[in-house]
């Protein structure tokens, strides 16, 4: 594996030399800026004390670049072939440090770490996620990353769609149930344009890289209230009052909407955080 990210030509190479043609439906398309995966480090100012997770190393382009900070790396490919060259590759040189899974990372959303273990200090561990994520799971996975024990932060390069989506202000079209979740538990540190150009094969769109930091209080929903919020925004073109006649039990929820001064004939999106994170107190005990 050479020493510097991976070349466009050099990727190629790789690719023909495995006999292997990137799969759209796994989001393989591959990083080849080294701009981008050294901007993707300084972001997550990595330490050589921390433990980080990327999702769909690929080729390994950031994953060396992970592996060089000092950290230990847990990496999760669904891709057998792609796995199995890692495996070749990276291994022999860090056997301490990389922790390699084949799995499908909605599966094991933290690529196998375990952040329930507890350091010699006797606290529990703390890690980052760094990840190029292959664009068909990245809702699906942080779904499921947002529901366990959250990272102190993430770095994540995202196609602008989605990005969009995870960091929309209430009153926008693309403020929905995974915004309400994300933004709950996170603040946006920064945002990047990528080029589709800095990708092999090039996407049909633009990508986004994002940092975000856990709140000093996240505020996590409960599963049932995670249910009834997604329910609500797949109806986001009628008014919350008609949507909530619909469920008696939210009715103690209309009542503070009422006494908040926002208005019943609001939609979905037009509502702040601070009323869907009062939905979740008074849903989660009724």
């Amino acid at each position: 594996m050479p020493a510097e990210p991976l070349t466009p030509s050099r990727t190629r190479e790789i690719l023909r030399r495995l006999g292997h043609r990137p799969k759209k439906r796994l989001g393989q398309n591959f990083l080849i800026d080294g701009n981008i995966v050294r901007k993707s480090c300084r972001l997550a100012e990595l330490q050589s004390k921390d433990t980080i997770i990327e999702i769909g190393p690929g080729l390994g382009t950031l994953t060396q670049a992970l592996l060089k900070t000092g950290g230990k790396v847990f990496a999760i490919e669904a891709d057998s072939v792609l796995a199995a060259y890692l495996e070749r590759e990276l291994l022999p040189d860090y056997p301490k440090k990389l922790h390699l899974m084949q799995a499908d990372a909605v599966d094991h959303p933290l690529a196998g770490f375990d952040p329930g273990a507890r350091n010699s200090g006797g606290e529990e561990f703390d890690f980052k996620i760094v990840s190029n994520l292959p664009y068909g799971i990245s809702s699906p996975w942080l779904n499921r990353v947002l529901n366990g024990p959250l990272p102190s932060d993430m770095t994540l390069m995202l196609q602008q769609e989605t990005a969009d989506r995870y960091t929309a202000e209430p009153g926008s079209k693309s403020f929905g149930a995974i915004t309400v979740f994300l933004r709950s538990a996170f603040d946006l540190a920064a945002k990047h344009k990528v080029s589709r150009n800095c990708f092999y094969p090039v996407p049909a769109v633009d990508s986004v890289l994002l940092k975000l930091v856990r709140k000093k209080l996240p505020f996590k929903f409960s599963e049932k209230s995670v249910v009834k919020i997604r329910g609500l925004f797949t109806q986001r073109r009628k008014q919350i009052g008609a949507l909530c006649r619909k469920y008696p039990e939210l009715a103690p929820w209309v009542n503070y909407l009422e006494a908040a001064g926002i208005s019943l004939e609001s939609r979905p999106e037009i509502l702040p955080l601070p009323a869907w994170q009062k939905l979740d107190e008074l849903y989660r005990v009724s």
